[in-house]
């Protein structure tokens, strides 16, 4: 069995947020303290623009807002929001063009069709690192908004 066989460890942050008590993860579980990290905002590189920007200023609140993120992050956010970019880029293009184009031996899918299917697949994986997948986000949703403005911002 390999060594990374398995579920994915979750952040703290995240385990802390779908917590059932103050400390403790969803199965009553302690959380151990993590590497201490400061909570700061990532900055986005001055080159992302369009799309992918819009995606840093639209995401990036709400994982500070939550904890989620530190300054180190920026280069896991940037490529999350570059592959959404490319995924929107890449679907404006069929939506122009269409599924199927004409080819040699009749009717072929889109060379866009499998670039946005690539982008979302990145997308998927770079959001479940962030907590951004649905079922993470209902769950961190949740526990957000009931939390109490205190010393401990996931209690």
């Amino acid at each position: 069995m390999a060594a990374n066989a398995g579920r994915k460890p979750r952040p703290r942050a995240l385990k802390l947020v779908e917590g059932r008590a103050p400390g403790r993860d969803s199965g009553g579980r302690p959380v151990p303290a993590g590497p201490g990290f400061v909570r700061l905002p990532p900055v986005p590189p001055v080159w992302l623009e369009g799309e992918a920007f819009a995606e840093w200023q639209r995401v990036a609140p709400e994982l500070q807002r939550l904890a989620l993120t530190k300054p180190i992050d920026a280069g896991a956010l940037t490529a999350y929001c570059l592959a959404w970019a490319r995924m929107v880029d890449a679907q404006a293009i069929v939506a122009r063009d269409g599924l199927l184009l004409d080819g040699k031996q009749g009717l072929v899918t889109h060379p866009a069709v499998r670039l946005v299917e690539a982008a979302s697949k990145e997308l998927r994986a770079w959001a479940s690192e962030f907590g951004l997948t649905p079922a993470a986000e209902t769950k961190v949703g949740a526990k957000a908004d009931d939390h109490q403005e205190d010393d401990d911002p996931f209690s």
